[in-house]
């Protein structure tokens, strides 16, 4: 009988012990109606728990770590376990519909999960999860605070983002040297973004990559030296920040800069 699961550094394994956290993360979905959740990286199933006892959640877990996998299996017959890396799965081979995730996020592979996501915007109306309470500011974070960066912007052009609550170290086998937080991400109504949106990913992560810069040369790989000293009202974006524009403001700065790609681009 397996009685425990070592937690992993190279997996980023914090196991949380406090089983009233738990239950709020879980409840924290707020399923009205029976809906497919699944659960990312549920370790020894304190999460896991209690989604099973959610009427409206048709859960499947995917797991990694093959202790842990062994460890459901045995105390979770009832089940569905996938084991095997998130980052790397087909999602539409799990689901042909929308679905939730949740999870207890490891904090080394957090911004990829969300980026994940991303590629399934349209099939993930909800996300609920812990991570490192700075990422979790961040994401949540309107235009104007240092923190807002590349995902503040990508996750907020198609989601809601809630801060929900704080988490503190010391509820962790093996306590984390942070703190952590959950949030919960909400898809808007947002069907598609009025300009190129491969474009638009790429002019928020250009900006943000030289986030101290004015845009007008921060995006200069983009727009080479753009004659935009005309006092064209919509020029003056550039000169700005990018950690002061909204997700509307980049759409326009997308529709800008498609027009002022330099020839490399075009």
């Amino acid at each position: 009988m397996i009685t425990q699961v070592r937690a992993k550094k190279h997996l980023g394994q914090h196991f949380l012990k406090d089983l009233s956290i738990a239950r709020r993360i879980a409840e924290s979905l707020e399923l009205t109606v029976p809906t497919d959740v699944l659960e990312i990286g549920p370790g020894m199933g304190v999460l896991t728990q209690y989604l099973l006892k959610d009427p409206n959640a048709r859960l499947t877990a995917v797991e990694i770590d093959h202790e842990s996998v062994d460890y459901l299996r045995e105390y979770y017959p009832e089940l569905h376990l996938v084991e095997g890396d998130f980052l790397r799965m087909r999602l539409e081979d799990l689901y042909g519909g929308p679905f939730c995730v949740i999870g207890n996020f490891p904090y080394n592979i957090s911004s990829q999960i969300f980026f994940r996501v991303l590629d399934y915007k349209d099939r993930i109306p909800c996300v609920v999860g812990m991570l490192q309470k700075e990422v979790a500011e961040r994401l949540a974070e309107p235009p104007g605070s240092k923190t807002y960066g590349i995902l503040s912007v990508l996750l907020q052009a198609y989601y809601d983002i809630d801060y929900l609550f704080t988490v503190d170290e010391t509820v962790f086998a093996p306590p984390p040297k942070v703190k952590s937080a959950v949030i919960r991400m909400r898809r808007n109504g947002r069907v598609s973004l009025d300009c190129d949106e491969r474009l638009f990913v790429r002019v928020v992560k250009t900006a943000f990559n030289q986030r101290r810069k004015q845009l007008r040369n921060s995006l200069r790989p983009l727009i080479g030296k753009c004659d935009v000293a005309d006092g064209n009202e919509e020029n003056k974006i550039l000169d700005d920040r990018p950690e002061r524009l909204s997700v509307e403001d980049f759409v326009r700065l997308t529709q800008f800069v498609s027009k002022h790609l330099v020839t490399s681009e075009q």
